[in-house]
């Protein structure tokens, strides 16, 4: 009777001990994708944008990264699509930025 009990426990270990290896296994591939993924956005913005271009998205990444993945995207699928014919200056770049961005409520006070 102990020896099935270990034996059956031994057994549900091993299986707890290959599923977290298998869960690992997946985690890291994920994040070698991921990378890969990374790697070729940077490497397609490096031939969409211009370098003050690409610093100021750099600048943006850094207080908004959300936004800054967004605008990402959408500089490599308008590059993928054929729409970006010759490299994004710095000023179309600010151009786009203010397109992208929502609009804010202005509050007008005013006082008696």
């Amino acid at each position: 009777m102990v020896d099935d009990e270990l034996a059956e426990l031994r057994r549900r270990r091993m299986q707890q001990m290959q599923r977290q290896t298998m869960d690992q296994q997946t985690m890291e591939e994920e994040a070698e994708r991921q990378r890969q993924l990374d790697s070729q956005i940077r490497v397609a913005l490096m031939e969409i944008l211009e370098p003050e271009a690409r610093e100021r998205l750099n600048t943006i990444k850094l207080t908004r990264p959300d936004f800054a993945k967004a605008v990402e995207q959408q500089l490599v699928m308008l590059a993928q699509s054929g729409r970006v014919r010759q490299r994004i200056t710095d000023a179309q770049l600010k151009g786009l930025l203010e397109q992208l961005t929502p609009s804010k409520k202005e509050f007008r006070i005013t006082r008696k």
